[in-house]
């Protein structure tokens, strides 16, 4: 016996290996989701976690006894001592017995080989039923979840970089990735900057998120396509999906990025029109491009008129939410009553309020109802649980039916959209979708739509709905974002002050030789739809901000990309002599009131001689939006930022950072240095 206490003092423990660790790592977090979804408390325990009885006994006998202290039969006891000491002091999360953990080689090859997919019938059988009678969706056992399906041949050969890495320390309240719903520590409300441990595993291979990619807009030649014309665009979705990807460790598809965006996800100090009568202001700012020293940035900033709560109209509110079966993960349903409950908080008590579902077939939970009887409502949104398939196109023709029957003259009228955008039953074609919401938008009731979740977001049909909805898309990933969208930005949400707004910038040949309009892709317009009120475009609330950026390039710069033509007809009209020779653009912006359906024009003349001579003068807010748009711009690969790095980004980013009372633009700095390691990686 003291010969073999002998050998086992004198082991000695294994090398480090990067990739038995993360493997390790990996199925450690498996079996603690499964504890989290099964909440199974161990024999003789009536509440979901260990006794830290024994625990605590063994500490206190290792840590106060001297008498074993060198000996070979302290060596046996304290090593298993000191594993099951650390995992009393897990005592408080709710974790599964593991046993026979060994990791030698033997053990992996024989779990490798025996990880393989169950038959579907075996999969099927027993599986619970939600309390709406669809079938809940089945737990993942740790089995399924071994380092070989987590772990792919790529990612164990850049183990070792891999743990190396970064690891999240996530907001409050945001989920893991879909595969493993891992638990993370959780921090303040505004999202704090991954730390340097490790990276997160990336989401699920089989991850069914839709997006719709468009082209990036080019370069064009003022001397054959002198206007630009898109609409006006407030949503924030995109910014807030890439945020969740970065901070689970992996780059968001390009497809996902929309650069205005992420530009118009933080609120930035533009000067706003005084009196009501003026729906908004606009302010240009024209300044070097920190890019490419031969153009310049032409930044429009348009602030649309404060409503004070006094003069905030009645709302008559519809929420429509999707308890489907894809709707059963944390960062979904129960994210999505939580932020509901915000909502609810932030209303008047004459506003209404009336619930839908949707899971098979829609169901009116709530009839319209007062928030002054808010207990009945908020109990209304706890009582949801998830099941069944997804008839989004029969839910949403219920919801426009409970407004319609609640409906508020001169008040605002909204549907609130919640889902992760999975529609399998019904009219789901975004075509035939967009038919349904056009035709309802003309009543005077708007949509707008929240998502939540990954791995199965259908971004392209969230678009579609909220654009052709007169309203806006908004992702929900954590609590915070939801207190952002719905309660410090709640009149923006809310109260439109104008709809169908336009831009169409005019460039002056004899200033600007080419421009390009960074982002708003999906929202071009064509030139002769500018003047057509019948073409709709989006929608400003009561203080929204919407910034928009063209690079462009003056006459003459060493930076002009296209040759001039052969046969450009060199005769200039009268009209175009009158011009001043200061003036390298005009801006002209079309808006219509929200109860009016012919358009007012709003019109501003750019002046070369009121650019600024270095981008360091212009204001704080304008460098940091000049940033993000930088950052959005790499993220999607665009050529145009191949030689600006990250580095300067961060740079510039920081020195606009000025005034930051909700740590947004802190973690925009901390978005940038992910992207920059994951892009290295």
């Amino acid at each position: 016996m003291t010969e073999d206490l002998d050998k086992l003092s004198a082991l000695k423990a294994p090398s480090p290996d990067a990739t038995r660790k993360a493997e390790t790592i990996a199925q450690a977090m498996a079996a603690f989701d499964l504890a989290q979804k099964t909440r199974l408390a161990p024999q003789g325990n009536p509440k979901p976690h260990r006794h830290g009885g024994i625990a605590t006994v063994i500490g206190s006998f290792i840590m106060n006894r001297k008498l074993l202290a060198g000996s070979a039969l302290a060596t046996l006891l304290v090593v298993p001592a000191a594993a099951y000491l650390t995992i009393g002091y897990l005592d408080r999360m709710p974790m599964p017995t593991v046993t026979d953990t060994k990791l030698d080689d033997e053990v992996l090859k024989k779990e490798k080989a025996a990880d393989k997919p169950e038959p579907a019938a075996k999969k099927d059988a027993g599986v619970p039923k939600t309390e709406t009678g669809g079938e809940a969706k089945p737990v993942a056992s740790v089995e399924e979840n071994t380092p070989a399906d987590i772990v792919s041949p790529q990612r164990e050969q850049d183990a070792e970089s891999t743990v190396a890495g970064r690891i999240a320390e996530v907001p409050e309240g945001v989920p893991a990735p879909k595969t493993l719903n891992m638990a993370l520590p959780a921090a303040p409300a505004t999202a704090q900057a991954p730390a340097e441990d490790m990276a997160m595993p990336s989401l699920s291979e089989d991850n069914r998120d839709r997006f719709v990619g468009k082209e990036v807009n080019p370069v064009k030649s003022v001397a054959t396509d002198p206007v630009s014309t898109f609409s006006i665009d407030v949503d924030t979705a995109s910014y807030a999906f890439a945020r969740r990807e970065l901070m689970y460790g992996q780059l968001p598809p390009a497809d996902s990025v929309r650069v205005e965006e992420m530009i118009n996800y933080f609120p930035y100090d533009w000067k706003g029109p005084d009196k009501p009568d003026e729906a908004f202001r606009t302010t240009v700012t024209v300044m070097p491009t920190p890019w490419n020293a031969g153009t310049k940035l032409m930044h429009v900033a348009i602030k649309g008129y404060d409503i004070a709560v006094t003069e905030q109209r009645p709302a008559n509110l519809v929420f429509l939410i999707d308890v489907s079966g894809s709707m059963d993960a944390e960062d979904k349903l129960p994210l999505l009553k939580s932020a509901f409950r915000l909502l609810v908080n932030k209303l008047k008590p004459t506003d209404t309020v009336s619930i839908v579902t949707y899971a098979g077939n829609s169901g009116v939970v709530l009839e319209p109802t007062a928030v002054s009887d808010k207990a009945r409502i908020l109990n209304a949104i706890d009582t949801l649980t998830p099941g069944g398939s997804t008839a989004g196109a029969a839910g949403i023709e219920t919801a426009y039916a409970l407004a319609q029957k609640a409906f508020v003259k001169d008040g605002v009228n909204r549907i609130f959209l919640a889902t992760d955008g999975d529609f399998n039953v019904g009219a789901s074609s975004d075509d035939e979708l967009k038919r349904l919401i056009e035709a309802k938008r003309k009543t005077g009731i708007f949509l707008s739509v929240l998502g939540f979740g990954t791995g199965n977001y259908n971004d392209g049909l969230m678009q579609v709905l909220a654009q052709n909805g007169n309203g806006v898309a908004a992702y929900i990933d954590t609590l915070s974002e939801a207190q952002k969208t719905l309660v410090q930005e709640a009149t923006a949400s809310l109260f439109p002050i104008a709809k169908d707004v336009k831009i169409q910038v005019e460039f002056n040949p004899a200033a600007i030789a080419e421009y390009r309009l960074i982002g708003y892709e999906t929202r071009a317009l064509k030139r002769e739809d500018f003047n057509n009120d019948k073409i709709d475009a989006g929608e400003i609330g009561s203080g929204h901000r919407v910034t928009a950026i063209y690079e462009v390039t003056p006459k003459g710069s060493p930076a002009v990309l296209n040759d001039d033509l052969r046969y450009q007809n060199e005769a200039k009209s009268d009209a175009a002599d009158a011009i001043p020779s200061d003036e390298m653009a005009f801006v002209k912006i079309r808006y219509k009131k929200p109860t009016e359906d012919k358009s007012e024009l709003i019109t501003m003349p750019v002046k070369a001689s009121s650019a600024l001579p270095s981008l360091d003068d212009a204001s704080a807010d304008v460098r940091f939006s000049v940033a993000v748009s930088a950052f959005g711009q790499k993220l999607r690969g665009e050529s145009q930022l191949d030689d600006y790095s990250w580095a300067s980004i961060q740079k510039l980013g920081e020195a606009g950072k000025g005034s930051d009372p909700f740590g947004y633009r802190a973690e925009f700095l901390k978005l940038v240095e992910l992207a920059e390691s994951l892009k290295g990686r």
